[in-house]
């Protein structure tokens, strides 16, 4: 007999009893898991007052020269207000530690595994992982122990047979049709799949997506976080340069706006330029 004509008939119960406690169990877990991660979370810090003043001055540095080319500042506001940031970075006056001694040498970056603030966000990042990554280990074992070998469900489009491998873990038949699913590959499908109806109940920004699975604390370790300390005494030496090429750029947008003006509804001829 041709392997086309070979026909499988689930027993109802296999649904009742398999199928959807899968689906169920795996809602309800992302569910409980996103309200674990929020109470987990700590409310962020309060940072001091001389290091908002610190990060406040180099965002206004930025900003003045940003505007540099169409600045709302006349010429002469404009420089003035440059020079005095200029020289306050020069001076460290507004460095959070103060300015800079004179015999004090370049200080080495600050490690973070000995700063407080960086090993409780370390910690904080570890239990989320481990909020993340413990249900599903419990799934796995779970449908693997009371479900292994179990054929779900028949798909209702044709798929290729490069999809097997994909649809049917854990039941070994070559000669089965593609579009069936085995309990194994239903978790790893809920698993990628319910992202869109996390999103639906739990908002856009919801602990719940399983992407957030495929990240271990130890790349997230590795990625840049916001918090990480920098060195501002080398961002205001840089901004300093900036400023100083910024100047030569001016340019006051108000320049002659009379003349433009009356040049625009033709109360004066536009003279040779």
């Amino acid at each position: 007999m041709s392997s086309s004509t070979v026909s499988l008939y689930l027993d109802p119960q296999i649904r009742d009893w398999v199928l959807f406690p899968i689906t169920v169990v795996m809602i309800l877990v992302g569910i409980l898991r996103h309200y674990v991660v929020l109470l987990l979370q700590s409310s962020p810090k309060k940072l001091p007052r001389n290091a908002i003043r610190e990060q406040r001055a180099l965002v206004r540095s930025q900003i003045l020269r940003a505007t540099s080319a169409n600045s709302p500042l006349p010429s002469s506001y404009y420089k003035a207000v440059s020079q005095y940031l200029s020289q306050a970075f020069a001076d460290g006056t507004y460095l959070k530690d103060g300015p800079p001694k004179g015999d004090a040498t370049t200080s080495a970056p600050p490690n973070p595994l000995t700063d407080p603030n960086a090993m409780e966000g370390m910690m904080a990042g570890m239990k989320t992982q481990m909020v993340m990554m413990v249900p599903q280990m419990v799934i796995m074992g779970w449908i693997n122990f009371f479900f292994q070998g179990f054929v779900l469900i028949k798909l209702p489009f044709p798929l290729t047979l490069g999809f097997k491998s994909m649809l049917q873990r854990g039941v070994e038949t070559p000669d089965m049709d593609v579009r069936w699913v085995s309990s194994l590959s239903w978790y790893f499908l809920n698993f990628f799949g319910l992202n869109g109806l996390y999103r639906l109940i739990l908002g856009g920004d919801n602990s719940a997506d399983s992407s957030r699975d495929m990240t271990t604390p130890f790349a997230a370790a590795a990625t840049p976080q916001p918090g990480q300390a920098q060195d501002y005494n080398k961002l205001f030496k840089a901004e300093r340069d900036n400023l100083e090429f910024s100047e030569g750029l001016h340019s006051w947008v108000a320049h002659d706006v009379d003349t433009r003006i009356l040049q625009k509804y033709g109360r004066l001829s536009a003279g040779p330029k």
